[in-house]
């Protein structure tokens, strides 16, 4: 599944074709891809034909473009997109259409060419070979703090569309913030993991408490930082989940530029080609193999209907509780 990178990597390359652009045509190709929208395909496609879409932003793993109010008074709405298992937002001009084409969108795109002449429309396609994926028009509601709402929202007060900046769909709401949002507080995450009895990577993994976040991810951070994936996080010192947030950022921050990971052809970015930060991982998908810093043997290990990556050595388990 995409994790933080790979979705910000997908809304960084969406960003320019969209915001500002308006919508000329929506086709549903497939109603699956539609599972988390309050209404037919025809309300989908009537809602959406025409808008102008506002900016491409991001939270956690979870992407959205804020739609302009037709009237002033209008609904504040986005155009959610969950990509699931396998989604993918491709864009181009007149591309044959791809095998797993679920919706297609042709939006006209705010600038002119050298010339002077208008940006030809945009393709805009969703495509989902395992149809886990969606997307939605959702009602936008204010965030908790008065923050922007996410990576690609940020601006000055004084803009006076901040007001969808500082909104959130009501199906991303319960999201908190990831470690690269401006808006995420260090303070509160650490409170957060000290009052829990599990396991360092399970509050990692929760959406909840810290978001984007997935298993290549933490079990990479957690190899950085030199802990054990089941270590109480309730026992942990707040200098240990300090450098946990570094090593988590930096992670984050190395996968970004080189793309996020791709192990396959189901995450690509809006150009249809492959990240390659699995050719720098540490841990995740090296059982078998020395452990970068110590020539351990990287061994693998099941965790929550998954697994886990670590080397035995740089990150010992820990020690069962004494009552």
């Amino acid at each position: 599944m995409p994790e933080l990178p790979e979705v910000e990597v997908v809304r960084a390359g969406l960003e320019p074709a969209v915001s500002g652009a308006r919508v000329l045509h929506v086709d549903v190709v497939d109603d699956r891809a539609l599972t988390r929208h309050d209404g037919p395909a025809e309300d989908f496609v009537d809602r959406l034909t025409g808008r102008t879409i506002a900016a491409a932003v991001r939270r956690g793993k979870f992407l959205w473009m804020p739609l302009v109010p037709v009237h002033a008074d209008g609904p504040a709405e986005a155009l959610v997109a969950h990509l699931g298992m396998s989604g993918q937002i491709l864009l181009g001009r007149g591309r044959d259409a791809a095998k797993h084409r679920r919706i297609l969108l042709d939006v006209q795109p705010v600038g002119t060419d050298r010339t002077g002449t208008p940006e030809p429309p945009v393709e805009l396609e969703f495509v989902d070979q395992r149809t886990f994926g969606s997307m939605a028009i959702d009602a936008m509601v204010p965030t908790i703090d008065g923050a922007p709402a996410g990576f690609g929202g940020h601006v000055d007060a004084t803009d006076p569309d901040a007001v969808w900046r500082r909104s959130i769909p009501k199906q991303v709401s319960h999201i908190a913030r990831d470690p690269l949002d401006p808006a995420f507080d260090d303070d509160r995450f650490i409170r957060t993991a000290r009052k829990r009895s599990s396991g360092i990577k399970r509050v990692l993994l929760d959406q909840g408490v810290v978001s984007g976040i997935g298993n290549i991810y933490a079990d990479e951070s957690l190899w950085a930082a030199k802990l054990h994936y089941d270590r109480p996080a309730d026992r942990l010192p707040r200098t240990s989940l300090q450098l946990l947030l570094d090593e988590v950022r930096s992670v984050l921050a190395r996968a970004l530029e080189d793309g996020g990971t791709s192990f396959d052809a189901q995450y690509v970015n809006v150009n249809g080609q492959s990240g390659y930060f699995s050719q720098r991982l540490n841990v995740y998908g090296q059982q078998g193999r020395p452990c970068p810093r110590c020539g351990t043997t990287i061994v693998r290990e099941a965790f929550m209907n998954r697994s886990s990556h670590i080397c035995p050595v740089c990150q010992p388990r820990p020690r069962p509780r004494t009552r």
